[in-house]
């Protein structure tokens, strides 16, 4: 690449260069928090109907079967399998819609802005999904609030990555995946709460209850500040400067504030010299490192792992699936699932910034194929129902374990921190929307080949997901680089350096000095 920028007597090739770290404040804190807050939408719409579709209310009044032959005998009557595959599926239909509009969206009107829009249509969503007494309505219903949601779940971990600081940027990008795994949980108890209701209760109380979170979630985020990064994308430089007070707790001349706006400037404008941010230069670049291709490739196939490790089949259809295994109390079973979910997620905060992204997603691999392969053998071999429900229950406890603590928070954490800021929003909404297909495609195709009467895999299909984990792992190996530790600036330079396998050894240098593809002038600190 051809050096560019100004004269050796305009940089500070003379200074030593001493990194400067953004505080972790409680300011900071706070606010990815409560930005996290939309993982819990995310999980609970996602979560909601593994136990609304083994209600026996609901299955009367979604089945073809007369409701007072229903109620006579719930056990003889159930949804067929093309209604139950449509109206768990269908949610991520509409996500992959909305995730896909999220780079656009954000990049005109703002990242903050674009949740609080997408909690509206949500919300929406919710009213039509409540009003529902027809598959037909529930299914229009769920692909509304499935537009919200998608533009949310790409758009939130934007936000968070672009304002996080540097050193626990993925514990706090991590804390969405725990908003997820609560939403999961807060809606497999509510379920279990409303499950022996013999009125149309049973199935509305769970999904209204979603009005709540969106509801909370937009009216916090109009006291929360944009993306400094947004507005120098927009030329902004005196509203970035006032983001970036507000978010570190330091007064617009510190050094701080000064030396992370101009790093941003620098990096921002030397993208935008070799590239633009329009959609098509996300496939600029090739298949190396540094290349925008190379980096959405990473991206939407880092998110298309995360959904063919299998997890979602457990938290979709755990509770039909414990029924068919004959297992008792499966409502109670998807509960202590839920709980495993919930409970393991946090050690991901420590974890991420321990070991790193890499290892994580390496060693989360191991772990779930191991389990996997477990239960599919146990599954199979053993013709003693009580020793392999047991087994199932142990190692399906064991596995999302290994997704809790790896898979499920790294993947969101990566996907916030790849991409360069001209393409970040697109970038982002690509994985994402590329998460949403894979959770579409699979919760659509999975009753057809699980259930009695159909494809009838039961619990070998876990053989398929095994299989998948060990393509995340060769994936994870190859192709996934360490950026634990580093400024989004940093991690651009880093991939322009060195190859997956080579980053975790890479270290910053002065990014004022030659060779770093960056400059940034006395003069670039100086006029902000």
């Amino acid at each position: 690449m051809t050096e560019r920028g100004p004269s050796e007597s305009q940089i500070y090739e003379t200074q030593e260069y001493v990194p400067v770290e953004e505080p972790i404040t409680v300011r900071a804190y706070l606010t990815c928090v409560f930005s996290a807050f939309g993982g819990i939408l995310f999980g609970y719409d996602s979560g909601y109907i593994n136990g609304v579709l083994g209600m026996d209310f609901f299955k009367c009044r979604f089945s073809d079967a007369r409701m007072e032959l229903c109620i006579a005998d719930p056990s003889g009557h159930n949804i067929a399998i093309w209604q139950k595959s449509l109206i768990t599926s269908i949610l991520s239909a509409g996500t992959f819609l909305g995730a896909l509009a999220a780079g656009s969206l954000a990049d005109t009107i703002g990242r903050r802005p674009s949740i609080i829009l997408a909690c509206l249509v949500f919300a929406i969503g919710v009213i039509i999904q409540t009003a529902s007494s027809t598959v037909g309505v529930l299914v229009a219903g769920r692909v509304v609030a499935g537009l919200g949601v998608g533009v949310i779940s790409a758009t939130v971990i934007l936000y968070m990555s672009e304002i996080a600081p540097r050193r626990i940027r993925g514990a706090l990008v991590a804390t969405y995946q725990f908003a997820i795994t609560v939403g999961i949980l807060l809606a497999a108890c509510v379920a279990q709460g409303t499950k022996d209701r013999k009125d149309s209760g049973s199935y509305r109380i769970p999904i209204a209850l979603q009005m709540f979170w969106a509801i909370i979630l937009a009216v916090g985020l109009f006291l929360l500040p944009e993306s400094p990064r947004y507005w120098v994308k927009r030329g902004h430089t005196d509203k970035a400067t006032a983001s970036l007070v507000r978010i570190r707790g330091e007064p617009a001349d510190s050094d701080i504030v000064q030396i992370e706006l101009a790093d941003i400037l620098a990096n921002y404008e030397y993208e935008m010299s070799i590239s633009s941010s329009n959609w098509s230069d996300c496939l600029r670049g090739g298949l190396k490192p540094s290349g925008n291709l190379y980096r959405v490739f990473v991206g939407t196939a880092l998110q298309m792992f995360q959904q063919l490790t299998g997890v979602n089949f457990i938290f979709y259809y755990g509770t039909t699936f414990f029924q068919s295994a004959h297992i008792s109390d499966p409502f109670l079973i998807s509960i202590a699932t839920n709980v495993v979910n919930v409970g393991s997620t946090p050690l991901s905060w420590w974890a991420i910034e321990r070991f790193g992204r890499r290892k994580l997603l390496i060693s989360g691999a191991i772990l779930m194929l191991v389990c996997e392969f477990i239960i599919a053998a146990v599954g199979v071999a053993y013709k003693d129902q009580s020793v392999a429900s047991t087994v199932l229950i142990v190692f399906v406890c064991i596995y999302i374990f290994g997704f809790a603590t790896t898979w499920g928070p790294c993947a969101w954490v990566v996907i916030g921190e790849i991409f360069p800021l001209p393409i970040r929003a697109k970038g982002v909404s690509l994985s994402t929307a590329s998460n949403w297909l894979w959770n579409f495609i699979l919760a659509y195709i999975t009753p057809y080949i699980v259930d009695r009467g159909e494809g009838d895999l039961q619990a070998k299909v876990f053989f398929i997901w095994g299989t998948c984990c060990s393509l995340c792992l060769c994936f994870a190996y190859f192709m996934i680089p360490e950026t634990k530790g580093l400024s989004l600036e940093q991690i651009d330079r880093m991939l322009e350096e060195c190859s997956p396998r080579q980053s975790a050894n890479w270290e910053p240098r002065n990014p004022w000095a030659h060779g770093q593809g960056r400059y940034t002038e006395k003069s670039d600190v100086e006029r902000i």
